[in-house]
């Protein structure tokens, strides 16, 4: 017995030991204390857990709840992480301008490998998802995306061919089917658009469905959505290597964004796998689909619950599209009415309501430091209701977009796509796509949404219209009879451009390449004063320039998806 109690007596004198070392060499590394502010801290958390409940449960409760308790700064805790939440305009322009080796959204969107593949994206390394960047733009430059109109009108037109003159649809699945379609047909090509069958939009449903606020605390959780979400993975790459294989055998070469990416290497050399060219195309789709999709439901029922707003939408379509005018490219940067309408509803009901960011090191915003690893959160839907922004933010009111008002135009203020170097790439052709088929189903049709509430669906990242949303319709049989609103020679011009032409001190144009994507609108608007660099992005030729070119600058300022070009006092 007493060598036994020797025994261990003496190997718990060992593990004291061992664990005082383990103990002394970390309290050796422990970094000096952080000056700074205090964060201040959200109430209500539990004993563990902190937030974590809260947070899966209603995360933009959450968000809403930190920003009204807490104002700028919150700090909450969820599944052993610390959270911080940044509101407001300022804090905004913090986040998204700092470059990713001091705030990364990689660790955070982890999230979205099950859906794009491990290695692309936000799983490959920066110098690999930069390639990659480069490989998705040129389905979203402004060369393109003037060819995109027809595509999604003659989508539009196909989808209602067989509604008759009234009938009852559920908006959710429609424009869920519509923008799959429309998606695929511009950004990919229409060979792979005439391949899909109902069965597409079923399982990219279900790949959706599993980019959930859970996949944040661990994204391989055994639930069915995203067991789900990884059949669906599967069966889409099966589906689109079919059409790779068959393209392959037959020696065609398409002219579409699914050639592009067939003949796309890295610098190295080496091809995309077929996995590879199935993220690359569920990248262009995220990109264009979800946006375009919920917020295509969102705007005709906010233009269906205010009928006064609605009809000024109808007088501007019926005077640009009377004449038989086509809806294209050109006509839909005429309809500012209607893109207002459209942009209201992104900023009422933003898709992504959650934008993170991971600290890399000490990262300092007026006066607080937030630790390395600390995972800062940007809210699009709770930023849009700060009345401090907004004036009387929860009131649908599109004439806050048009001057002189142009609540749009403080920096960072309006983030429906993010902001910076990671703002979504789609943003562009998501606002055509939505004119588009605005354009066309406002003119054929009238809606009313009957009585039942539409209540915001919180189950995925991305917020729809909770299912099922049932509208009735009814063909419209004449045109609108309120007076016409008066020609605007495109889309109402941003506070910078309508300056230009009358500015008669020094003024010279410059571009923020932090902002910049390459998407070079610019460029057609004003070729001998844009160009685009070895970066891939917008540079300048001139910063002056001459007269004739003024009007193009006007336009290149108006239109730039990210608002990345702006006027300076000249020297």
């Amino acid at each position: 017995m007493e060598d036994r109690t020797t025994r261990v007596l003496n190997r718990l004198d060992q593990l004291y030991t061992k664990s005082s070392g383990v103990l002394n060499r970390t309290l050796r590394n422990i970094r000096p204390p952080i000056q700074g502010a205090p964060i201040p801290e959200l109430g209500g958390a539990l004993p563990v857990l902190g937030h974590s409940i809260e947070f899966v449960r209603s995360t933009v409760d959450l968000l809403a709840r930190a920003e009204r308790e807490l104002g700028e700064v919150a700090a909450f805790h969820v599944a052993g992480r610390k959270m911080v939440a940044l509101f407001g305009p300022e804090a905004h322009a913090a986040v998204f301008r700092a470059p990713d080796i001091l705030l990364d959204p990689s660790e955070a969107y982890a999230i979205m490998t099950p859906v794009f593949g491990e290695g692309m994206v936000y799983d490959a390394t920066p110098e690999k998802m930069n390639e990659q960047f480069k490989m998705l733009l040129p389905a979203l430059k402004d060369a393109r995306m003037r060819t995109y109109g027809e595509r999604v009108v003659a989508e539009v037109e196909e989808s209602i061919a067989s509604w008759g003159d009234s009938g009852e649809v559920d908006l959710v699945t429609y424009f869920r089917t519509l923008t799959n379609y429309t998606s695929s047909h511009c950004l990919i090509g229409k060979e792979f658009r005439e391949s899909m069958t109902g069965e597409f939009a079923s399982v990219y449903h279900d790949l959706e469905r599993g980019v959930t606020p859970l996949a944040y605390i661990h994204a391989h959780l055994p639930i069915p959505s995203f067991r789900r979400r990884d059949r669906a993975r599967v069966r889409l790459v099966q589906m689109i290597g079919t059409i790779i294989g068959d393209r392959r055998r037959s020696g065609r070469r398409g002219e579409d964004f699914l050639q592009t990416l067939m003949d796309a290497a890295y610098s190295d050399g080496s091809t995309l796998s077929e996995s590879e060219i199935t993220g690359m195309l569920l990248a262009a789709m995220f990109a264009g689909h979800h946006t375009s999709s919920v917020t295509s439901a969102w705007t005709l029922i906010e233009l269906a619950q205010h009928p006064e707003y609605l009809a000024r939408v109808m007088d501007e379509l019926e005077r640009v599209y009377a004449n038989g005018r086509e809806v294209d490219y050109a006509s839909l940067r005429d309809i500012p009415v209607t893109e207002h309408a459209v942009k209201e509803a992104l900023r009422m009901h933003p898709p992504l309501f959650m934008l993170v960011r991971v600290a890399k090191s000490d990262f300092s915003f007026k006066g607080y430091v937030f630790p390395k690893g600390s995972w800062l959160v940007v809210s699009p839907t709770v930023a849009h209701r700060i009345g401090s922004v907004f004036a009387d933010p929860n009131r649908f009111d599109p004439d806050r977009f048009a001057p002189p008002r142009e609540e749009d135009k403080r920096d960072f203020a309006y983030i429906p796509f993010g902001g910076g170097h990671h703002r979504c790439l789609g943003s562009a052709f998501a606002l055509l796509q939505i004119k588009a088929i605005l354009a066309v189903l406002l003119r054929r049709y009238e809606f009313d949404l009957g009585s039942d509430p539409i209540r915001p669906d919180f189950h995925g990242l991305v917020i729809g219209p909770a299912e099922p949303c049932r509208v009735r319709y009814r063909r419209r049989v004449r045109a609108s009879t309120h007076a016409a609103a008066a020609p605007t020679n495109g889309a109402s011009k941003s506070r910078h451009a309508a300056g230009l032409a009358t500015m008669t001190a020094p003024r010279r144009v410059v571009v923020d390449t932090d902002l910049c994507q390459g998407h070079a609108v610019c460029i057609n608007e004003a070729p001998d004063v844009f160009t685009i660099g070895d970066d891939g992005k917008v540079s300048l030729i001139t910063d002056d320039p001459a007269p004739s070119s003024i009007e193009g600058v006007e336009q290149a300022i108006t239109h730039c998806p990210t608002g990345a070009i702006r006027l300076a006092p000249g020297d």
